[in-house]
């Protein structure tokens, strides 16, 4: 009231407020006109709603308060501030207490909202200890209400631009590593053990939907069973995982396992049929065991001849890996995405950054092949690969200086 945000004629919506103690905080500093939403009504105060599903027509109220943390509890945040943007009038004002208590997560709140600016952003002492720290925002509604379709905030123009805050994070990623190693079969696993996951620097409360995309996802043990799904830091948020496997030999174990579409073709940079190679690597013993004796595959166009050295050829259908990524997920969902395949990288990073498609991902694991020394055959490079380690090096450089949180995988 102080700050000329609330009046006593404001009409007034509480959101998920069960015992209805806020809409009686209102009432009884004058703010007649009151009313509350919950799952589990206490009327006359608060009515049968929820923030994603709220119960009044169109630019119904002047005053909206959501507390507690509720929008971040959502099931569907983007539905939720859709909701508010819809009921709240033009001018009108929405205040949420939320924890938000780092950059990442106060801009993932406010890009939920496209109707509204944010008129204040303040800590205030929490009330218990649930949250003992709270942001308060002041929003004003003053354009077009938000969208509910989930993939409305997708890049679809082309290049995209990582905001600041984003770019920021790539500050706090563990180094690269400069010199290429001699034994790239440790290094690079035990580098692992430094890898700075981005859950773990910041609050991912204020996404939509959490995705994990598997590009090369071989077994289910490879690495979405026994490293994802394991190790990954996931807030105790429910990801649902796609995995992209051309190898056919794979495809079964798929089929019983829940939360995971799988994708049985080769991420590409069209969609085109492409010539796949099962082949085994001397230097990959740990992977070709890990896959039953399957060699990892490289993929090439058909109407390119020659470049495969004699292991077993299979035709396969390839799909614009892009146009799928800026169709599935959306600039409100959290994706993280881990990169196996096989030299294509250098293919379809530039297509990301072609398309806007790698705005869409919020941290990378990159496998990038080259002509590394083999376990095998101390002294010789694998003759699978043509790219050296400095393009690799080179490929996570301009990955990280264009403010995309890439980290080096095995």
């Amino acid at each position: 009231m102080a700050g000329g945000y609330l009046s006593p004629e404001s009409k007034s919506l509480c959101v998920e407020s069960p015992a209805g103690q806020d809409v009686v905080a209102l009432r009884e500093i004058g703010v007649v006109d009151a009313v509350g939403i919950a799952k589990k009504p206490s009327k006359p105060l608060v009515k049968s709603g929820e923030g994603k599903r709220i119960p009044f027509g169109e630019d119904s109220f002047d005053f909206i308060f959501s507390a507690a943390g509720g929008i971040e509890r959502s099931s569907a945040p983007v539905e939720f501030a859709a909701e508010v943007g819809r009921t709240l009038r033009p001018g009108g004002i929405a205040v949420f207490h939320v924890k938000a208590n780092d950059t990442y997560s106060f801009n993932s709140f406010v890009d939920l909202f496209n109707c509204c600016k944010v008129e204040k952003s303040h800590d205030i002492e929490g009330f218990d200890s649930s949250m003992p720290h709270i942001r308060e925002l002041v929003l004003r509604k003053e354009g077009a209400r938000v969208s509910s379709d989930p993939k409305s905030g997708s890049s679809s123009n082309g290049k995209c631009y990582v905001p600041g805050y984003k770019q920021e994070l790539v500050n706090h990623a563990e180094p690269l590593i400069e010199e290429e190693p001699l034994k790239p079969w440790i290094t690079l696993k035990r580098n692992v053990k430094n890898i700075k996951y981005l859950p773990s620097m910041v609050d991912i409360s204020f996404k939509n939907r959490y995705v994990y995309v598997d590009v090369g996802a071989r077994s289910y043990g490879s690495s979405i069973g026994s490293w994802f799904r394991k190790q990954y830091p996931k807030q105790n948020k429910t990801f649902h995982v796609y995995a992209i496997e051309a190898d056919k030999h794979f495809h079964k174990e798929y089929e019983l396992k829940k939360g995971i579409t799988l994708l049985p073709y080769a991420a590409w940079v069209k969609n085109e049929t492409l010539t796949f190679e099962i082949n085994g690597d001397p230097g990959d013993k740990e992977k070709v065991a890990a896959a039953k004796g399957r060699g990892m595959g490289r993929i090439q166009p058909v109407k390119n001849p020659g470049g495969f050295d004699g292991g077993e050829i299979e035709r396969i259908q390839g799909f614009d890996f892009a146009d799928w990524l800026k169709n599935t997920v959306s600039e409100n969902d959290f994706v993280v995405m881990k990169m196996d395949v096989e030299g294509t990288e250098f293919d379809l990073i530039p297509r990301l950054f072609e398309t806007g498609a790698i705005c869409l991902v919020d941290e990378i694991f990159l496998e990038c092949h080259y002509n590394r020394w083999q376990r095998c055959c101390p002294g010789q490079r694998s003759p699978k690969y043509e790219k050296t380690y400095d393009q690799c090096l080179q490929l996570f450089t301009s990955l990280r200086q264009s403010g995309v949180l890439v980290h080096q995988w095995w």
